[in-house]
């Protein structure tokens, strides 16, 4: 039997879940997706990026990681308006409910993206078609926003299918079909072919899916590594990937935070590793999960970034020990130029809470596992607030514990969620 795979793609999530609010919930009036719009972070807390984009903004040069003060000078008009990730969330699962009614095995790739495996359904829902322009109208009717959804044999020709014109389209992509509909692409289109990759394939004369496809794969190989064979395999529509409904374990943890001020001293930037630490090491401890290896990026002042890493002398989910080897190797690889990005990043995953002690071990890790447990167990049931280390509680003269969330890093706090008795609703 010949797979069928479906990936179905939200047109301008975040843009389109924020409209979708404003319309039905809060009496706007403004479309936000048909006018020249985004959804940009605070310039003032220096997270002023461009985090989607409606159409209509598209046309004045406005992309996806742009600044939020370029985007302007390009579209002085711009309307923007602040991220709310609870709303996403709640959207996001609202829309993977559907999908699941249609297929048990429904892979979610992102917040705004999942692969279906459609294989032997025609019975129930139709022709590929059919289903998905169906499954396409039930989103739109019942949540208010629009998809696309690529129809394919694999997972790689859907996700390009899903892609071509936009939005509330269905696109096919089945292997018979990529001469026609995916090699006269620019490689740059490919998936997995990034800014650097397409600058060493145009330098190898390669401009086109149809090249790449074309070309000795021993060649790309010898360019690119095994990342080479992946796209080759990629521009020739091969792809053996199964649609995961159950993703794999983390390979790695990691936390970072941009800074509201630049860093200029070790104490201030302990601080900050005691807030990503703070956070992290909860995620390690929610998943029953060790780390062994512990690093931290660092980016300064003037965009530089840095990276130096340790082996723990035990995998460990304690947040005081996170902190303090994070500290350590802060201090090991600090160049002391002001500081404004900061991140902890831990590898080497291991499962289970069993603790291997060496033969100096003089700590009480039992009870430090049990007051972490503890405090989690808190903040679960009452909130992250509930509990705050004395180090942040603010004071005047603890300017910087202000500035800093105490549990920080992933969705900061001013983007989980909007106060709109202070937005204009138009």
């Amino acid at each position: 039997m010949n797979r069928v795979i479906f990936h179905i793609d939200v047109n301008s999530a975040f843009l389109s879940w924020e409209a979708v609010y404003r319309l039905k919930h809060l009496s706007g009036n403004l479309d936000l997706r048909l006018v020249p719009s985004a959804v940009g972070g605070d310039v003032t807390m220096r997270h002023g990026i461009i985090l989607a984009k409606s159409i209509p903004a598209k046309k004045y040069g406005i992309h996806t990681g742009q600044s939020v003060t370029e985007a302007l000078q390009k579209c002085p008009g711009l309307l923007l308006v602040p991220p709310n990730y609870n709303l996403y969330q709640r959207s996001s699962q609202s829309f993977i409910r559907i999908l699941k009614e249609y297929s048990p095995t429904v892979e979610q790739y992102s917040i705004d993206e999942a692969y279906m495996d459609m294989t032997g359904m025609e019975a129930l829902f139709g022709e590929p078609r059919k289903a998905a322009l169906e499954i396409g109208r039930r989103i739109r009717e019942e949540l208010g926003f629009t998809v696309n959804i690529g129809i394919a044999d694999n997972k790689v020709l859907a996700k390009m299918a899903s892609d071509f014109k936009k939005p509330d389209r269905v696109h096919t992509l089945w292997t018979g079909e990529i001469q026609e509909k995916l090699w006269p692409l620019p490689v740059s289109e490919l998936f997995f072919v990034g800014r650097a990759t397409f600058r060493k394939l145009s330098q190898l004369g390669i401009k086109t899916i149809k090249d790449l496809a074309e070309t000795d794969p021993g060649l790309i190989k010898s360019h690119f590594g095994k990342m080479g064979e992946v796209i080759w395999c990629f521009a020739n529509g091969l792809d053996f990937s199964a649609v995961e409904p159950v993703p794999p374990p983390n390979k790695g943890y990691g936390n970072s935070t941009t800074i509201a001020f630049d860093v200029a001293d070790k104490e201030h930037a302990h601080l900050v590793l005691l807030s990503l630490a703070e956070t992290l090491a909860a995620r390690l401890r929610s998943d029953n999960v060790r780390a062994g290896v512990l690093s931290v990026g660092i980016k300064d002042w003037d965009f530089h970034y840095y990276s130096h890493q340790t082996i723990l002398s035990s995998p460990t989910n304690i947040t005081e020990e996170i902190f303090q080897s994070a500290c350590q190797v802060f201090d090991e690889a600090w160049d002391k130029q002001p500081v404004r990005h900061l991140g902890i990043h831990t590898t080497r995953i291991t499962k289970g809470s069993d603790r291997q002690l060496g033969l100096f071990d003089t700590g009480d890790y039992e009870k430090q596992q049990r007051l972490d447990e503890t405090v989690d167990e808190i903040r679960k049931r009452f909130g992250n607030d509930s509990i705050i280390r004395a180090s942040f509680l603010t004071s005047p003269q603890n300017t910087t514990a202000r500035c800093l969330d105490h549990m920080g890093g992933g969705i900061s706090r001013e983007k989980r969620t909007v106060d709109y008795s202070r937005q204009t609703i138009l």
